[in-house]
């Protein structure tokens, strides 16, 4: 055969080699894409579980300003740590009824977090420094499991807290909080600290003294979704806890961040926008 007769089958062989590579090319930059948005352990939970599971990781938050963090999931919470602060921008976590009914012993010793050995302050930086080490997930939420309980002595759950704080409405909260989880169900919290533009630091670490604290609560009552948030100042004096509450909406400008954004948006912008006492029993 002639190259003029062979060169039709040649053009034809040709054109579907480059049909072929395009086809490849196409079917491999989604599976590219989805490789990257899941390069993190983190993220590849946090997405598979959200598909599968709505409700699940609903109390994770996301920022609306820059803000230096690391974050970390342990067993029992997530935390996003600030290596220029030494202590979280946030942790949160899921607590449920069941997670109540544990018997694992309190840990005693604070120890820094492994995952953060490089920026995770010592215990040592609080001693004598007038301020409690205050549990962000608390100790008595993580009786469940032992390493949830010893993971939740790792200093990137804790900050500089004022005792009478720390022993009085703050720790109330907690209770209420476990209240809550036995009668409605599964919460999602989130607390964590809140800074103003000039602070003090303990410590040999430097670590940051917060001006003030937050958490914010979501669960279920009565088949209907309800949140709230808290604002403490860290000082000492102790109210009723329904004077602490706050709208979601108002921690949110505070802190610059978005709590719940998993939810729907005609029922996030709904729940967020005020907080109902009465539904909470405050």
């Amino acid at each position: 055969m002639s190259f003029q007769n062979k060169r039709p089958l040649i053009l034809a062989l040709l054109g579907i080699a480059i049909l072929c590579v395009s086809l490849a090319f196409v079917l491999l930059i989604p599976s590219r894409h989805a490789s990257l948005e899941s390069a993190s352990g983190y993220d590849k939970k946090l997405n598979q579980n959200t598909v599968q599971n709505p409700d699940s990781m609903m109390e994770i938050p996301i920022y609306t300003i820059q803000r230096k963090g690391r974050r970390v999931m342990h067993t029992g919470y997530t935390v996003d740590f600030n290596p220029e602060w030494h202590i979280p921008n946030w942790v949160a976590y899921e607590l449920t009824e069941e997670e109540l009914e544990g018997d694992v012993p309190r840990a005693q010793n604070f120890q820094p977090d492994p995952q953060l050995s490089d920026c995770t302050p010592s215990t040592f930086d609080y001693s004598r420094s007038g301020y409690d080490r205050g549990h962000m997930a608390p100790a008595v939420n993580m009786k469940w499991d032992e390493q949830a309980m010893n993971e939740s002595f790792y200093t990137s759950n804790i900050c500089p807290q004022n005792h009478n704080l720390n022993s009085g409405v703050w720790q109330q909260l907690e209770e209420r909080v476990n209240l809550w989880a036995c009668s409605y169900g599964n919460i999602y919290i989130v607390c964590g600290p809140i800074m103003g533009k000039e602070y003090e630091t303990i410590g040999r670490g430097k670590v940051a003294v917060p001006n003030a604290f937050f958490k914010v609560l979501l669960c279920r009552i009565n088949d209907e979704w309800q949140a709230i948030g808290f604002y403490f100042k860290n000082e000492a004096g102790t109210r009723p806890l329904r004077t602490y509450a706050r709208s979601i909406d108002e921690i949110e400008r505070i802190t610059g961040i978005d709590f719940f954004h998993l939810l729907d948006d005609r029922i996030e912008d709904k729940i967020e926008a005020k907080y109902q006492l009465e539904a909470w029993g405050l």
